[in-house]
């Protein structure tokens, strides 16, 4: 409750949070758009592959460009101007940076970037989601041994979800489920470049004009996005992803305590203490009454689920209006929207000045395997997330492990050595894969598991 007067006492004392953005884009700018209007801290260096794109990402969140800006890390540590760069790694190694940011969307890049964050002793809040899920377990195991933060980004919907997980667990519940809400129907998962604005309902112009990324926008839409959130809270929170892949079942606010349950009690969950996304869209295309498109949610439970103890806490559900099933027993809390970079200095403020993350990664739990949106021929180039090959679908790290499964952050740009059927997982052997730093990063945590296994 306290944030905003620590931040007032740093600017006060003239030692704003020094922090470093990577990453020009959706998020990034969003992200621009606030941190020049937050007290106690100064964005010391923006790094993007294009410093023009860095540039008109400044501009067009209201920056003055030519006053506020400088090409050089000297004068933005002594003269409290930004450094536009097109050298991350200079970014990282800058004199005084307190903060680094990841918001490139790369996993490989995220894997890089982390590694160099933590070998110059800066916090890393990691926007990508792609490069957490892909060796997040490794990357926060390295900043914890540095003495230094790793962090989930708040303002997005893991980060968000993991805070409501913690609440809940604070004040004693048990947690039963908890996610977000997308758009979502069956069909979309084979949806590629070609086909996801019929879905969004514009025409390629109408979304060329709007600057949106038509492979970006398709991951969202075809389910890999979801995946790959969801096995960020698996991984940061301990609840279980789906045997056979998240379930999307369409549900409004008011069906979430009764459809996020476990179906012993006429639930859709395996069991209790699990990951979901439910789907604004009704199966047959109708929209969802009260939808979670947005927002996310956790459903709860007494945890002392019988006798006296669970009956009084039923109890003050129903005297406090908490949203429950019928039984009374399953509770819901969600939030209806979520800002994403509009509340990232959030977490570069925790990690600054508390030594906490928004949410970080605490075991390899959850994994997302790359899955053949068509049939696939021998020497056939994978594009990755949102693309035309493959599509990410969320797996139990011991079974994505056991079958050798091939992550989708490491499904681009590579060959395939033998055809893949439609619908198949593919794994390690299907592919030629690089020898680059986060393929061995990723080997060593799945040889980790596999150990801890034996």
């Amino acid at each position: 409750m306290n944030l905003y007067a620590k931040l007032l006492a740093r600017q006060a004392q003239g030692k704003p949070i020094r922090v470093g953005l990577i990453g020009a884009g959706k998020f990034g700018s969003m992200f621009l758009s606030q941190v020049r209007n937050t007290a106690g801290m100064h964005l010391m260096g923006v790094a993007d592959l294009s410093a023009d794109r860095a540039e008109a990402a400044l501009r067009a969140t209201g920056w003055d460009v030519a006053a506020a800006t400088t090409r050089s890390f000297d004068e933005a540590l002594s003269g409290g101007r930004t450094c536009v760069t097109e050298d991350s790694d200079a970014l990282i190694r800058a004199p005084g940076m307190d903060v680094v940011i990841d918001a490139t969307g790369s996993p490989a890049a995220g894997v890089r970037h982390a590694l160099r964050a933590a070998a110059e002793g800066r916090h890393m809040v990691m926007v990508n989601v792609e490069a957490d899920v892909l060796a997040g377990g490794y990357l926060a195991e390295r900043f914890a041994q540095a003495g230094l933060v790793y962090s989930m980004a708040y303002g997005d919907q893991p980060a968000l979800v993991c805070e409501m997980i913690d609440w809940a667990r604070a004040c004693g519940f048990k947690v039963v489920a908890a996610g977000k809400g997308t758009k979502y129907l069956p069909i979309f998962a084979s949806s590629t470049p070609d086909t996801v604005w019929d879905h969004y309902g514009l025409t390629p112009e109408e979304a060329a004009q709007g600057g949106m990324n038509p492979q970006m926008f398709n991951s969202f839409l075809d389910g890999t996005k979801s995946a790959l959130e969801m096995a960020a809270i698996s991984n940061a929170a301990g609840l279980k992803a789906p045997k056979d892949g998240l379930l999307f079942p369409p549900a409004g606010v008011h069906d979430l305590a009764q459809i996020l349950k476990p179906q012993a009690d006429g639930g859709v969950l395996e069991e209790a203490g699990m990951v979901e996304v439910v789907s604004s869209l009704e199966r047959d295309g109708r929209q969802v009454v009260g939808d979670l498109r947005w927002g996310v949610y956790v459903t709860f439970e007494a945890a002392d689920n019988t006798g006296a103890g669970a009956a009084y806490v039923q109890r003050c559900f129903r005297e406090y209006g908490v949203s429950t099933d019928p039984s009374g027993r399953y509770a819901a809390l969600w939030r209806p929207s979520h800002l994403i970079g509009l509340e990232l200095g959030i977490s570069v403020a925790n990690a600054a000045l508390r030594g906490e993350p928004t949410g970080r990664t605490n075991g390899f739990v959850s994994d997302v395997v790359a899955v053949a949106k068509r049939p696939l021929a021998v020497g056939e180039m994978l594009d990755g997330e949102g693309g035309y090959t493959v599509w990410g679908r969320i797996m139990r790290a011991e079974d994505s492990v056991a079958r050798a499964g091939l992550p989708i952050g490491l499904a681009h740009g590579v060959k395939l050595t033998r055809p893949v059927a439609e619908g198949q997982p593919l794994s390690w052997d299907d592919v030629e894969a690089p020898d680059s730093e986060a393929v061995r990063v990723r080997r060593e945590m799945e040889e980790a598991l596999r150990a801890k296994s034996a």
